[in-house]
């Protein structure tokens, strides 16, 4: 195979990586031991600054074109790779990470990695929802304080996030600035009781055109969609649900064994 000036170039810059051969002996197509490893290497935490170009990838493990785009058609079907218009192959990571298994602070965990956290106030009001208000175990035409914030993290869009809260809890909050706080850190400012318990359901979803126009995203990306019913003691006094961009946030749960023999889910600081 002739190559020319560039690739010879990038051939001896990325001949020096750990990539392993391939074994062509194997039942294994040569496309899938190559997206093994180049799995392998980008877990190694390998390409932080570029990925390989095809030809880059041709030279250093001596296979053909058909070989790599094999390799990379798969990569990118799997979300750990994506193809941007003059930018080539990159490579897909999140941002942001959460432990899963209680309640949670999506600011401080944006804080906590060194990023600033703000959110804009895209609605506040209030409201009946007689399906919410069900949730909360309330009449049907019990007044209710919403709050819908576009979430970012350092400045770029992370969540949309909406929350329904009793009236009779929730007044003194709509006069809160939450441009830099969390809505729990605020309820426990001004009211002195934040949620200690509750469940949450996570689930990928294309989001809305609303949605995907708030977070930046195309209309076949997808996101994290949380649905999460917050109580204090036995009542419940927080109905949220938050649409999380799945490029910039991850959830990771913790299989620790316990004494038990069971897997707790790691736990985290309760606001939001």
């Amino acid at each position: 195979m002739l190559l020319g000036r560039t690739d010879q170039e990038a051939s001896v810059r990325w001949s020096g990586l750990a990539a392993h051969p391939l074994d062509r002996s194997s039942p294994l197509p040569l496309w899938a031991q190559l997206e093994s490893d180049l799995n392998r290497r980008l877990a190694n935490g390998e390409f932080v600054d570029s990925f390989p170009t095809d030809a880059q990838l041709v030279a250093a493990y001596e296979v053909s074109r058909h070989t790599v785009r094999e390799a990379i058609r798969a990569l990118n079907r799997d979300g750990v790779l994506r193809r941007e218009r003059g930018r080539g192959t990159v490579v897909t990571r999140a941002e942001f990470e959460q432990p899963l298994g209680g309640l949670y602070s999506l600011f401080r965990s944006i804080e906590s990695s060194g990023v600033p956290q703000t959110s804009e106030v895209l609605d506040r009001r209030v409201v009946t929802e007689p399906e919410i208000a069900g949730m909360l175990e309330l009449a049907e035409s019990e007044s209710l304080f919403y709050l819908e914030r576009l979430r970012r993290a350092d400045g770029e869009p992370l969540a949309v996030d909406r929350a329904w809260l009793p009236l009779s809890i929730a007044a003194p909050l709509l006069d809160a600035d939450f441009s830099r706080t969390a809505l729990y850190d605020e309820l426990e400012r001004r009211v002195g009781i934040r949620p200690d318990r509750g469940w949450e359901r996570l689930a990928p979803v294309l989001p809305s055109f609303g949605d995907r126009e708030q977070l930046g995203l195309g209309r076949n990306d997808a996101a994290f969609f949380l649905e999460r019913l917050g109580r204090h003691g036995e009542r419940p006094i927080e109905w949220r649900t938050t649409t999380i961009r799945g490029d910039r946030y991850r959830f990771v749960a913790d299989w620790s064994a316990s004494a038990g023999g069971g897997l707790p889910l790691r736990a985290a600081p309760d606001s939001f």
